[in-house]
Parts: structure tokens; sequence; C-alpha cells
């Protein structure tokens, strides 16, 4: 019997032979499987992929708007492609879409590239980079330019502590902060800005059914981030600048912290100004949170949040870690000259030590530089 693998040869004598074929590795054909298939650095150029702009993040779907989209148009819900590995994808981020972008209902497109970031606005849940917490960083927004710290005058108090975490990590991120003091009706904000007078920080008063032109004009052509406590009237304001957001809007506790009523990051277009052109801007609207942790920020540059001490540090030794025990710091002489309010010393000094875990970041009462601290 012949098989397949032998074959048959006529010798010189006429009679038929029968040969043993010898095989080799090239005969040999394995499928490869999914794990052993070749692979290629090259990826796909999707030459033809369009713009969007990430306004919201649900269970793995993004939502995206098209630059040229106008407020009435759909949105476009995609889902991130295998090539981007494990690159994130948050609200603020500008992409690149496959696939079907009609916006229509069931439609769902591929987000096959991420432009460089100009900004990340990023918090920890605790200060100190040895925990857990302090080395899970959370990107807040990608791509803002201005932060917006939303604080209550009154019900709850103002937090100054909370305000300084804010401002170190906006100017981390480099993003302009403005401070938008909202109750105005039940507190005054003499207290509030006379802590901040040496940083020339600019500022909104918000009132009930106060006009908010002024905070338009703040918020035109640019992606603002909003950030503040819960219960400081955040998702009112909101409302107030987007009427169609309709986002949920809580109560203050009786112990004075408000409950979360906003869920999930959201980018928001502005309505346009009547009286006027021009882009109106984006706001982002973010959940309520009690921390603002900072371990992603360098101990050195925690002092960008407090430049009315940074001129004193010119003196200060070679590699001073401005510590209230460190005898030569140049920060105590600068203080008692007058040359800086103590509160903030004070303030930043907590952060110092919080960041070595010796504190808590997650701290909601007032900090020692709060300017109601004891009354």
């Amino acid at each position: 019997m012949v098989g397949h693998g032998d074959r048959q040869e006529l010798t010189a004598g006429g009679v038929l032979a029968t040969r043993r074929r010898e095989y080799d590795e090239d005969d040999v054909r394995v499928r490869p499987g999914r794990s052993s298939r070749p692979r290629t650095r090259t990826r796909p150029r999707h030459a033809d992929a369009v713009d969007g702009f990430v306004i919201a993040v649900d269970r793995g779907r993004y939502t995206c708007v098209r630059p040229e989209a106008g407020p009435d148009d759909p949105v476009v819900t995609a889902m991130r492609a295998r090539e981007l590995g494990r690159k994130s994808v948050v609200v603020g981020d500008r992409v690149g879409l496959v696939g079907d972008v009609s916006g229509a209902s069931g439609a769902l497109a591929r987000i096959v590239r991420i432009a460089e970031r100009t900004s990340v606005l990023r918090r920890t849940a605790d200060d100190d980079d040895t925990t857990a917490e302090g080395r899970l960083e959370r990107v807040v927004v990608a791509n803002a330019d201005q932060l917006v710290i939303v604080s209550a005058l009154a019900d709850p108090p103002p937090r100054t502590g909370f305000i300084d975490r804010c401002l170190v990590a906006a100017y981390d991120a480099d993003i302009e902060p403005l401070l938008c003091l909202t109750k105005a009706d039940l507190g005054g904000p003499e207290a509030v800005l006379g802590y901040y007078t040496e940083l020339e920080l600019p500022y909104v008063l918000i009132r009930p059914g106060s006009d908010l032109a002024d905070l338009r004009t703040l918020l035109a052509g640019r992606v603002s981030v909003l950030v503040g406590h819960s219960g400081v009237g955040k998702s009112t304001l909101v409302n107030r600048l987007v009427p169609e957001a309709e986002r949920a809007v809580g109560t203050v506790s009786a112990i004075g912290r408000g409950r979360h009523t906003s869920t999930s990051a959201v980018a928001l277009r502005l309505p346009p100004d009547p009286g006027g052109g021009g882009d109106p801007g984006w706001i982002v609207d973010t959940p309520g949170i009690r921390s603002f942790g900072l371990a992603h920020v360098s101990a050195e540059s925690l002092l960008h949040g407090f430049s009315d001490l940074v001129e004193a540090t010119v003196d200060c030794p070679p590699n001073c870690p401005h510590t209230a025990d460190e005898a030569d710091c140049a920060l105590d002489a600068w203080v008692a000259a007058g040359r800086a309010d103590p509160r903030r010393l004070a303030s930043y000094r907590r952060l110092l030590a919080s960041r070595s875990g010796e504190g808590d970041a997650r701290e909601p009462e007032r900090n020692p530089g709060d300017p109601l601290a004891g009354s």
C-alpha cells in the first residue's frame, strides 16, 4: 500500500519501486494561534479619522462632539480602539474618530487617536505618595484652560485649605485659576479675599438671581473646569449658565456638609451670547469632592500655590525643607516682618506635613489657615 507521503519511481530495470519521502520543516503547516500570531509595530494611519471632543465618559463609552457641530446636532458615541493600548481617554480629550460618526441612534464610532494634551488636571485621594491612595492618580479633565474654584461664603463656610490645594493643582497643571464665591447674600467676601490679597487672585461674586455677565465673559472662549465641595452651589450655578443641563441639585445637611449631586464629569457647551459672536466656551462640571490630594505634586512645586512666600525662600539655606522645625528657614522671618500672612505659611506647612504622611488629605474641616478658623 502506498501512503500519501510515499513516492513511486521506475527503476532502470523497469520495476516500479516505492521510496519513502523525507520531510523537512518546509512541509509543516501550523495555523498560528491567537496568542502566537506575528505582530507588527505599524499602526493604522486612519487618514480618514475626523476630529472629536470628548464631553462625557460612561463605562467604556465616550460621548463626543464634532468641532463644527452646532448645539442641536447629535453627539457621537464611541469606544476606544485596541491600538490605543492602555492610554486613557478622559473628558476634554481631543480625539480622532473613525466609523459611524453620524450620531444616529445605535451608531458606534471608534477613537483611534488622542491628540497631545495641552494641560492635565490631576488629583489623588491622599497626599502621601507612599500609600496606595497617593499613588493612584485621577485625571479630572484634559486640555482645560481655567480652573474655577467654587466656594460658598456660608452654608457651608469657606475652606481656604481646600482652595489652597486647588491653586497648587492649577499652577502645577499650568491652568489659570478663578475663584467663584457663591451665596454672597449669606456672607461677605472680605475675610476670604483678604486672605488672598497678595496673590491678586481673580474672583467673581454670585448671588441668587444675580447677573452672570461678568462670569460669562471670563468663561468665553475657554474650557473651564468647575471644582468645589458638595453643597457650595456648583450645580445650581451650572444650571443657570446652561439651563438645559438639568444637573441635579442637592441640599446642605445640618452639619454643614453638602450631598453629592453630580456623579460624573461632563463638558457642557455654554450658550452663545445674544449680544455678540465668538466662542462662548465650555464648562466641565465635576462631582463634588471632599479632598484634593496632591501626591503627584513635588514638595518643591507645592510652593507654586503660595507665590506670596516664594521671594522669602531666596534667603533660605540650600535644600531647606521649609518646615517649622528648620531653624534657618527664612519664611518665619518673612512673616514676622509682616511681608506675608502667617495663616498662609501655616497652610503651606500643613500641606508639607500632609505630603509626608503626617496629615489627612481627606480632612473636610477648616484648615488652620482658614480666615474663619476659631470663630
